[in-house]
């Protein structure tokens, strides 16, 4: 199933506009105006349901996106394993002599 890339293309849904006392005619209708809303009410809350399943795959995609392997935000997944700060790159350092000694 292919998702909307945009929420805008796939809005929430509105729930039903409830009747007023008013609405009723009090006769026994059936089904009664009161029926109708609840059964809408009840295919509103289904298609919400669905809605924020949708929501939430969007959410997750973006996120899969914007992050690649475990690192931030456009950082390769190379830079996101590379550890930092000073002892890092001490010890970096010393990798790094270390593969230059035993390579030549």
């Amino acid at each position: 199933m292919s998702l909307p890339s945009h929420s805008e293309d796939d809005p929430r849904p509105s729930p039903p506009e409830q009747p007023s006392q008013d609405d009723c005619c009090q006769s026994g209708c059936n089904p009664c105006i009161f029926d109708l809303y609840y059964e809408e009410v009840g295919r509103w809350r289904a298609a919400l349901a669905e809605w924020e399943a949708r929501e939430a795959a969007r959410q997750a995609a973006a996120a899969k996106d914007g992050v690649k392997a475990g690192g931030k935000k456009g950082q390769s997944a190379h830079d996101a394993k590379q550890p930092k700060g000073p002892k890092a790159q001490a010890h970096g350092g010393a990798a790094a002599k270390h593969a230059a000694e035993t390579s030549g």
